[in-house]
């Protein structure tokens, strides 16, 4: 008894398939997701020129109307006068999230793929609720908590000090999470399973290891939580009342104390507090960049 064995008919020669063409339609960009692209740069970067604009002139053209559009020559004047503003203390504030911000990142980044990677690699009692626990608590805003926060600030003693507005963010929800799921995918179990086998110990597979793995997601969550601790108003207003010991949100504030508001000094200031947020995505943008590619390719 014979078979019979069906096969799909040929494709001619030099015929691509049907859905190479599908592929080539998807990512072909067409006119209209250029003019997208257009304007979505141009609404991203007007703000910043806007800021520019009113920095670089007096007080009277920011307030007049029809507004300028063009940059004029006052800005070295007016940084000048933000940056010599006792009221401001613009130059403390600075400092002050430098040091905020740095030390919060690199706890973040450094607790975070630590706890990443127990999470995801190692087997302990109470993994899955601890877990969940974590999750509730980046449920909760921080408005509900900061009446038993600032208590217990008082309590320590640590009011209108730096310490009151770092030690409470060393770590949290998101980065733990962050990396936890990248060091899911990220680092094999065989890879870990070779380095045990090898005499490693945890933490030497953690340095060794994971580490190396996680540097993307390190780089993206080290961005992500300078920029936030940078841009934080709501806790440091509330705790350092000392205008003496600002960080450079608060700085920013005290330029907008007077009845008659200064746009120029308002708008100068500004910009001199989004500069280092400007050099610290430009130098690490590469990195950031890549880890955020990477991990849409691993996901």
């Amino acid at each position: 008894m014979t078979t019979t064995t069906l096969r799909p008919p040929a494709r001619p020669a030099g015929r691509p398939p049907r859905d190479a063409h599908k592929a080539d339609r998807i990512w072909k960009a067409t006119p209209l997701t250029w003019v997208g692209l257009v304007l979505g740069v141009i609404l991203s970067l007007f703000p910043f020129y806007w800021m520019i604009v009113i920095a670089s002139r007096t007080n009277d053209a920011a307030n007049s109307w029809p507004p300028p559009f063009l940059p004029g020559g006052k800005l070295g004047e007016n940084i000048q006068r933000v940056l010599e503003n006792g009221d401001a203390n613009i130059v403390k504030g600075l400092m002050n999230s430098f040091l905020v911000s740095g030390t919060i990142t690199i706890a973040t980044v450094f607790f975070g793929s630590l706890a990443g990677f127990a999470f995801a690699k190692l087997r302990f009692r109470g993994k899955n609720a601890m877990l969940l626990i974590i999750l509730a608590s980046m449920m909760v805003p921080i408005q509900l908590g900061v009446l038993p926060l600032y208590i217990l600030m008082a309590k320590l003693e640590w009011l209108n000090t730096m310490p009151s507005v770092t030690i409470p963010f060393l770590i949290g929800g998101f980065g733990i999470f962050m990396m936890r799921q990248y060091a899911e995918q990220a680092v094999p179990n065989e890879l870990i399973e070779a380095a045990r086998v090898d005499g490693c110990s945890t933490w030497r597979v953690y340095w060794h290891v994971v580490v190396p793995a996680l540097r993307p997601a390190a780089a993206v969550l080290g961005l992500l939580t300078f920029m936030e601790q940078w841009n934080q108003f709501f806790w440091p207003f509330v705790v350092l009342a000392d205008p003496a010991n600002p960080t450079v949100q608060i700085s920013l504030r005290s330029l907008n104390t007077a009845y008659f508001a200064d746009n120029s000094q308002i708008f100068a200031g500004t910009l001199v507090a989004t500069l280092p947020l400007f050099v610290v995505f430009v130098l690490f943008g590469r990195q950031i960049i890549g880890g955020i590619m990477e991990g849409a390719v691993k996901s």
